[in-house]
C-alpha cells in the first residue's frame, strides 16, 4: 500500500534524524497498520509501532500481515504503550490525537517512553480546522450530537457529491453513518486547550511550514514555490492557512532533565 503525503514526511524526517543519530529508536504512535513502521524498517531504521486496533478499523488484520505484530508493532492496553521507560529518541503520530478522549494520559505514555531531549512529531487537526478529514465534508464536527440542521446540512453536501467511503451506502444512511462514526471516534479540542495539554509535557514548536515545504518540494512544478516561504510574513500566514485546511504540525521535546 503506498503511503500518504504525512506519512512520507513523518518517514522523511525519522530517517533524517536516524541519519544524524546512530541508533535512534522511533515509535509510531496510533500506527495503524503499521505501514509506516515497515516502510521504515526497509529503510534500516529501528522503527516501532504502537496502536489501540478500535472495533472499527481493519488495523489489526493488516498489522498482522506485515510480521511485525507483537514484536515491533504492540498493542495500547488500558492507555499504556507496551515499551519501556526512555526506550524511543523520537515518537512519530499522524492524525491520532483527535481520537484520542484521554490526550493527558497518551501524553503522559509518549513522555515515559521517550529519551530526555526526544521528540514528538505529529500532524492532526484542531476543532478549527474547516473540513473534516475523515468524512470529507465541511464543518460537520462543529454540529452538536443528533443536531437536526447538522442532519440536513451533511446530507445536503453528500447529495451534492461531497464526502468519503461512499461506497455502497445511500445518501440518507452514509449521513447517520458519518454523523455516528464522528461523534464515536473522534474528540475535537481548540488549538490553545491543545497546546495547553502539550505544554504540561513538552517544549513545543509549531512547524507546519516543514510539512507545507516537503508538500511542495515533492512535485518538481511546484518545488520553486517552497522559496515563497522565506517572504516577509510567509511564514505566519502559512501556518495559519495550513492549521485551518489541513490541521497543526508540533515537534514537542521532553526536557532534559524530566
Amino acid at each position: 500500500m503506498a503511503l500518504v503525503t504525512n506519512h512520507r514526511y513523518l518517514l522523511h524526517r525519522a530517517g533524517q534524524i536516524g541519519a544524524a543519530r546512530p541508533n535512534t529508536r522511533i515509535l509510531d504512535f496510533g500506527c495503524g497498520g503499521g505501514q509506516v513502521v515497515a516502510a521504515g524498517r526497509k529503510q534500516g531504521l529501528d522503527f516501532y509501532g504502537a496502536e489501540v486496533f478500535y472495533s472499527a478499523s481493519s488495523a489489526r488484520e493488516v498489522a498482522s500481515r506485515t510480521g511485525l505484530l507483537g514484536s515491533a508493532i504492540r498493542e495500547i492496553k488500558d492507555g499504556k504503550i507496551d515499551f519501556e521507560n526512555e526506550f524511543f529518541d523520537l515518537v512519530t503520530s499522524n492524525q491520532v490525537f483527535e481520537h484520542v478522549e484521554d490526550l493527558d494520559g497518551a501524553l503522559r505514555e509518549i513522555h515515559r517512553v521517550l529519551k530526555p531531549g526526544g521528540a514528538l512529531l505529529c500532524l492532526f487537526p484542531s476543532a478549527e480546522v474547516i473540513r473534516e478529514g475523515h468524512r470529507g465534508i465541511p464543518f460537520l464536527h462543529w454540529f452538536p450530537r443528533d443536531s437536526r440542521v447538522g442532519y440536513a446540512y451533511t446530507w445536503s453536501l453528500r447529495a451534492l457529491g461531497f464526502g468519503s467511503f461512499k461506497k455502497s451506502k445511500s445518501i440518507s444512511q452514509w449521513t447517520r453513518y458519518s454523523l455516528d462514526w464522528v461523534d464515536k471516534y473522534t474528540v475535537y479540542r481548540k488549538r490553545r486547550d491543545l497546546l495547553e495539554i502539550f505544554s504540561r509535557y513538552f517544549h513545543l514548536q509549531m512547524i507546519e511550514e516543514d510539512n507545507i515545504r516537503f508538500r511542495l518540494q515533492a512535485h518538481p512544478a511546484l518545488a520553486p514555490l517552497a522559496a515563497l516561504l522565506k517572504l516577509p510574513l510567509a511564514t505566519p500566514t502559512a501556518r495559519v492557512l495550513f492549521r485551518r485546511l489541513v490541521g497543526m504540525v508540533i515537534l514537542a521535546t521532553k526536557p532534559s532533565g524530566r
